[in-house]
């Protein structure tokens, strides 16, 4: 594989995380919230957001995949990865979100397709709001019309991993977002 090049250094992103923690503290103030983070991709994410956040909040995570014929890895650098729509979930909540503040934590916001059919089921929960935190933004995939109440960065259509987000379930553990170099 190519070398990777740093999209958005550790510094940058630290930077950003405290912002937008600083920003759900002020949006929030004397309330409590739920954290849901979807696996795997914002696990990383949303545990250094919940740091950053000064408010009661608590925490839990939900599942899903999506359906489509995968292409190959380097076939999927070339030439990107569309899923068709369907998804399916693999986890769901365990705790209740009737009338609780929630907030869907994601690592990267891309077509739209994933993060609306959450929102539709989450909101079957009854919370009593439901905002969306996600760390990138790819406006330029998108494919439904949905916008994260709290976004960390507008990125390029690149491939992106680090900060959680993966290549064939590599790179997650690295501490800044990457390009992967389309071969």
């Amino acid at each position: 594989m190519a070398e990777l090049k740093v999209l958005i250094s550790r510094q940058e992103i630290a930077k950003r995380v405290s912002e937008l923690g600083a920003q759900i503290t002020k949006d929030f103030a004397g309330q409590s919230i739920i954290f849901v983070g979807v696996l795997k991709g914002a696990a990383i994410f949303l545990s250094d957001l919940a740091r950053q956040v000064d408010l009661d909040s608590t925490f839990d995570f939900i599942g899903v995949s999506s359906y489509g014929n995968r292409p190959s890895p380097t076939q999927e650098l070339q030439s990107g990865w569309d899923s068709t729509g369907e998804v399916r979930l693999t986890k769901d909540v365990d705790q209740s979100m009737k009338d609780r503040n929630v907030i869907v934590v994601e690592d990267i916001l891309d077509t739209g397709l994933t993060l609306t059919v959450l929102k539709k089921l989450l909101l079957a929960h009854q919370p009593r709001t439901l905002k969306i935190a996600a760390l990138l933004d790819k406006p330029s995939r998108r494919k439904l019309p949905l916008e994260g109440d709290y976004v960390g960065f507008k990125i390029p259509d690149e491939f992106v991993v680090g900060y959680g987000l993966d290549y064939a379930e590599k790179y997650r553990s690295l501490a800044d977002i990457c390009i992967v170099p389309r071969e």
